[in-house]
């Protein structure tokens, strides 16, 4: 049985589901997204990632197509046609069909907004065999555009990150600017050294992770000392432990990067415990 997605106001079967190619979502890349993760049934940190779609489509100045309301019932309708109980429901919003392809952005007035999302079924993504023996990770240059903090599906480079990194055998990878450290492909990234938290502070470096703010909390509620400023990849390389956020992994401890074992090579006991709190305290408010 196919997924029902969901495409500008209709729920049709996937094989149904279609945009048109002048969309400008598929010819310029001009769209945004956002993924919340699905747990027994329930929507994870929905708000958030509302509250950053809302954010993403102000600073492009494009229009949200459907109200705060319209947008949570869409997501409920998804889980329950498709009978979702851990997955990801993803989001797409494009500046739409003009009609043809130019470089200008066209009259918000006659070009509607193109909405779409669709769900990810991943039975178990709380107990993902990684979680228990940590990700490898490389390090590659950063040359993403300036604007990271706008969560834009230009992921190109991201996904020859991913690529890079499963040619060397590994996981995942962390861009590097001047040194420092931004973020891995799809995930906020954090060392931690002497039982101190080290993640980059928020600029337009980096993505404002949902996931990471919950976490940050979390460890601030549990007197973990957190620290947030830039840390190089040789700071990174000699820590005791390090981990990554997101919405689809929540916690992930790392355990080697460039090739450099951290600690005993397994999995530290501050990432360990931030999964714990994360995923017992998102249970308790998942809508």
């Amino acid at each position: 049985m196919s997924r029902i997605v969901y495409v500008n106001g209709d729920y049709l079967p996937e094989e149904e589901a279609k945009v048109s190619v002048f969309d400008r979502g598929f010819l310029m890349a001009d769209a945004v997204y956002e993924v919340t993760s699905v747990l027994d049934g329930k929507l994870l940190d929905f708000e958030g990632h509302a509250a950053r779609l809302a954010r993403s489509l102000s600073e492009l100045d494009m229009q949200a197509p459907v109200g705060h309301e319209e947008l949570l019932e869409i997501h409920r309708e998804l889980v329950k046609r498709n009978d979702l109980v851990d997955g990801m429901i993803y989001l797409q919003v494009t500046r739409g069909n003009p009609g043809d392809r130019d470089f200008v952005f066209p009259d918000p007035e006659t070009t509607r907004p193109t909405l779409v999302l669709f769900t990810q079924s991943k039975p178990g993504m709380a107990d993902a065999p990684m979680s228990k023996t940590g990700a490898k990770i490389i390090s590659i240059e950063d040359i993403r555009w300036g604007r990271r903090d706008i969560k834009t599906v230009q992921l190109l480079y991201p996904s020859m990150g991913k690529m890079a990194a499963k040619k060397a055998g590994c996981d995942d990878a962390w861009l590097i600017e001047d040194g420092f450290v931004t973020e891995g492909t799809s995930n906020n990234a954090y060392i931690v050294k002497g039982g101190r938290i080290i993640t980059r502070d928020l600029s337009h470096d980096i993505l404002h992770g949902i996931t990471r703010a919950a976490v940050l909390r979390f460890a601030r509620e549990a007197q973990m000392e957190v620290v947030e400023r830039p840390f190089t990849i040789a700071e990174a390389k000699e820590a005791d432990e390090a981990f990554t956020t997101s919405a689809s992994a929540f916690v992930m401890p790392v355990v080697e990067i460039d090739g450099v074992t951290l600690g005993d090579g397994k999995p530290g006991p501050i990432a360990k415990r931030l999964r714990e709190i994360y995923l017992e305290e998102s249970r308790k408010t998942a809508t």
